[in-house]
């Protein structure tokens, strides 16, 4: 029974053997040969352009086919994209939107129909709608079979180029965007001009710079470009200026986006109330006019920077260089992309220069081999031949004697091409016109090999052919420019009220039934103060717990020196008073200071916030104790040094305060706010950055006058913006008069005027409304002068030129006056001259205290006598270092 047993093993063992076996195969295997092919083919065939001709491969099918069809005229788009999928495996629908986004960037195809609109969004028609056709650049710097490198088409039935020959930086003109498997790639649009002028540069050896350049215009600020690396920002605005005093128009669009996307950004603004909008109007066609209109009341400056910080009026656009190089995707910067296109440009023209200069000598080689043929009269000995063999030999023994000066042997090809020509033409041969035929073929292959000799100035001269044959109407559209940081809470529209229950602590929006504070954003922060002494900076909510009794609520900005708090409080139970004056400029949010010395007991007596720094006097009054004699007596806080929060402050007394009263109100004992203008970014600022317009106290304005004619004067807030045709921008001294010299377009003179503001609220121009009227001149100095250079009169001597004193000619009177008339005489030119010294009478200065920084305090010294010391201050009591939120 056992070997029965072992040989029915055996025989199952063998039949198993001879049957087909499972193979196991492990998914993570699969998976990883799979995917990376997959991720292979998405980055290698669809998604990343090659860095040789700019194009991902479905763009380049399309260019491709498109001069396949090419015969001058229009085709329909449909027709194309059919022509396409012989090359493109993929449907219609994507061979279509690439060709439409080709299109839309208005450099290589010539377009007709519908094909949508960048600046609203508005899709193209149906592609068996719209038409196209290459443009003459395309064709010019795109196309040249001679020097292309072929393969076949995924089904093998086409041959299709594995890049275009491409002689021009066409990449970065078009721009790149692509998510593939893994990485992406966006590589923004720069403009036609500069990209020819920084080629022409890197040929000459040049350095050169490279920034975008958006079809949608816009303003753009590419300090942090980065030359288009990872890591890299540019910041574009939309171009927003006053329509009139309660409308905005919005005429520049930022790239990326669209009329109807940022119309939704700032209708969901205003739903947020982060801005405040009455209604808006789309007037958008082929430009763009967005109309913004106000509310009255509402500040048109305040709301330019809420637009720009709040909705997609600034966008901020991240570029990432990724290119295909050497078959793998590669991260290089544009200005090296520009260098290896304006290369590439180089090698291509050599090629052609070379293909061009062999076919000119094959051309010279064959019309001589012509001329010796029938000169000669070789064919002659070929009459007698009666083998093919014997005529290609008579023919090559002939022609021996006579070949010596040319550049190569004669192959049995130059012979066959000689028994073809026709007894016609042989009959009618023209020597004189053979050898001019032949000095032409010299003088192009000369030409040609001059090129080759000068390569680089050959390609300098391609470039420069470019710029000029299609440069025109393709200059700048974005306008380069550094922007100021805007703060939200400067700019947001404060539409919640805030509300606080000071017994019981509480601050919030949702305390409808306690009291009203201040109208506030949800992104402000609230400075608190205690009748404990304790302070507390935090963020807008519903309901927040601060301290109970408390005395102070306010909206609080950082780094703000102008508000000033005073304060009297004792210190501990039956402990001294002291008084302070401080200003808050940096804390951390939700963490609570003690303005005290921190003594059990401690309570404020008095306290007051004063934005500008004020200084009020106030009555102390003290409680019957012991022998006091003095029961009352005044403190005027402008005594004190405005120091930082932490000092313990200067001792008012020893014994128990029964009361502070307010004696009389405070002026400001800050120093006037010095104010700058910084032109590059357009704006005011109070850091130092650009040119001083000076200090300004409350009541100070600002004097701006436009090249229009428009004068008016303004309060310096930081939030103002300005016209670009602003000439005159300084602080305004309502006595000083302004003199004006302006062409009147009605009676064709030129008028001297002067005259001073009468109403500093209100806008007016100073020249005549003539749409030909123009402003010539104007000074703000007390004793201007002016120079006459008058035209030359016909047979008379040049007349000399004339010094005007304006101060001499003309008095001042009021801004609605023509003036007087300058000349009779035809002026050829106007001079603005130096003025005649005047002696200005200088400002007394109220008296000024400056705030310390809390960082530069010194320690109190305790007193003790009871006197109030007006010199000492203190330092922070717990010595932490205090940091922004």
């Amino acid at each position: 029974m056992d070997l029965e047993n072992e040989n029915e093993e055996l025989q199952n063992n063998e039949s198993n053997q001879n049957e087909p076996q499972e193979e196991i195969t492990k998914v993570s295997g699969m998976y990883q040969d799979w995917f990376l092919d997959y991720a292979s083919y998405v980055i290698l065939e669809r998604a990343v352009p090659a860095i040789e001709d700019g194009l991902k491969p479905v763009q380049r099918r399309i260019l491709h086919s498109m001069k396949d069809l090419d015969d001058g005229r229009y085709n329909k788009v449909a027709n194309i994209v059919g022509h396409t999928m012989q090359y493109h495996p993929h449907g219609d629908a994507s061979i279509s939107d690439a060709m439409v986004q080709i299109g839309q960037k208005d450099l290589l195809i010539d377009m007709q129909g519908n094909w949508g609109n960048i600046l609203t969004g508005d899709g193209a028609a149906a592609a068996r709608y719209i038409e196209a056709r290459l443009s003459k650049f395309a064709l010019d710097v795109v196309y040249n079979p001679k020097v292309t490198d072929w393969q076949l088409s995924y089904d093998g039935r086409k041959k299709e180029p594995i890049n275009l020959p491409v002689k021009f930086p066409l990449l970065l003109a078009q721009g790149a965007e692509g998510i593939a498997v893994g990485l992406s790639t966006k590589i923004l649009p720069h403009n036609f001009i500069e990209l020819i002028d920084a080629s022409i540069k890197h040929l000459q050896g040049k350095r050169f710079k490279l920034f975008p350049d958006f079809p949608t215009a816009g303003i753009a600020d590419f300090t942090n470009y980065n030359d288009g690396n990872r890591g890299g920002k540019a910041r574009v605005r939309a171009k927003i200026s006053q329509y009139d005093k309660n409308t905005l128009v919005i005429t520049e669009i930022p790239f990326s986006t669209t009329t109807t996307t940022l119309i939704d950004s700032i209708l969901k603004a205003n739903d947020k109330g982060k801005i405040k909008v009455k209604k808006i109007e789309d007037n958008t066609a082929a430009e763009v006019e967005i109309l913004v209109h106000l509310p009255s009341g509402i500040s048109p400056d305040k709301t330019i920077d809420a637009l720009y910080a709040f909705t997609n009026c600034e966008v901020s656009i991240s570029p990432l260089a990724c290119v295909i190089e050497d078959n793998k995707p590669n991260f290089i910067g544009v200005s090296e992309m520009l260098r290896r296109s304006t290369d590439n440009t180089v090698e291509l023209l050599k090629q052609e220069l070379e293909i061009e200069l062999n076919e000119l000598e094959e051309q010279w080689h064959f019309a001589s081999l012509e001329r010796i043929f029938i000169e000669n009269r070789i064919y002659r000995e070929i009459e007698e031949e009666e083998t093919w063999e014997g005529v290609i030999k008579a023919i090559d023994e002939g022609l021996k004697p006579h070949i010596k000066h040319l550049k190569r042997a004669v192959t049995e090809e130059d012979i066959v091409r000689l028994t073809e020509i026709r007894i016609k033409r042989i009959s009618k041969f023209d020597i004189d016109k053979a050898q001019q035929k032949i000095e032409a073929l010299e003088d192009g292959i000369a030409k040609v090999k001059h090129n080759l000799e000068h390569l680089i100035d050959y390609a300098i001269a391609h470039f420069k052919r470019l710029k000029d044959t299609y440069g025109a109407g393709k200059e700048r559209k974005t306008e380069i420019k550094i922007f100021d940081d805007i703060e939200a809470t400067k700019v947001v529209i404060r539409n919640t009220k805030l509300y606080v229950n000071r017994e019981e602590g509480f601050i919030g929006t949702s305390l409808r039934k306690d009291e009203y504070v201040t109208d506030c954003s949800d992104i402000d922060n609230i400075i608190c103060f205690t009748a404990d002494g304790t302070m507390m900076v935090t963020k807008v909510d519903s309901k927040t717990f601060i301290g109970k009794n408390i005395i102070h609520v306010a909206i609080f900005k950082k780094k703000d020196k102008r508000t000033i708090y005073n304060m009297i409080y004792q210190d501990g139970r039956g402990g001294p008073s002291y008084v302070k004056r401080f200003a808050v400029t940096s804390v951390t949010r939700d963490k609570e200071y003690d303005l005290t010395k921190g003594k059990k007991g401690s309570k404020v007596h008095y306290f007051s916030a004063n934005p500008n720094g004020e200084a009020e006097v106030v009555t102390i009054f003290l409680r019957q104790t012991g022998s006091i004699k003095k029961l009352k007596f005044d403190l005027d806080f402008a005594d004190l040094l405005i120091k930082g929060r932490g000092v313990k402050g200067n001792l008012v007394t020893k014994y128990n305060i029964k009361k502070v009263e307010l004696k009389e109100q405070g002026v400001s004992t800050l120093k006037p706010r010095k104010i700058w203008f910084d032109d590059t970014v357009q704006r005011l600022n109070v850091d130092g950055r650009g040119e001083l317009l000076g200090a300004f106290k409350g009541e100070d304005r600002l004097l701006i006058i436009t090249q229009k004619g428009l004068i008016k004067t303004i309060v310096p807030e930081l939030t103002v913006h300005f016209d670009d045709d602003m000439i005159v921008l300084e602080k305004w001294k309502p006595n000083k008069p302004i003199s004006a010299i302006y062409w009147d377009g009605e009676k064709e003179r030129y008028y001297v005027k002067r005259f001073v503001i009468e109403n500093p609220e209100k806008e007016e121009y100073f020249i005549s409304d003539h749409p030909k009227s123009y402003l010539e001149i104007v000074s703000t100095d007390y004793k201007p002068m002016a120079e006459i250079v008058f035209s030359k009169s016909r047979g008379k001597d040049q007349r000399p030129n004339e010094e005007i004193d304006i101060e001499d000619f003309i008095a001042v009177k009021g801004i609605k006056a023509q003036g007087n008339q300058l000349t009779t005489h035809k002026v050829k030119q106007l001079n603005l001259l130096d003025p005649l010294p005047f002696e200005e009478a200088e400002e007394t200065p109220a008296e000024e205290m400056e705030v310390i920084e809390e960082e530069t305090v010194s320690n109190d010294k305790d007193d003790t006598d009871g006197t109030l010391d007006t010199k000492s201050g203190g330092a922070d009591s717990d010595g932490e270092q205090t940091s922004l939120f």
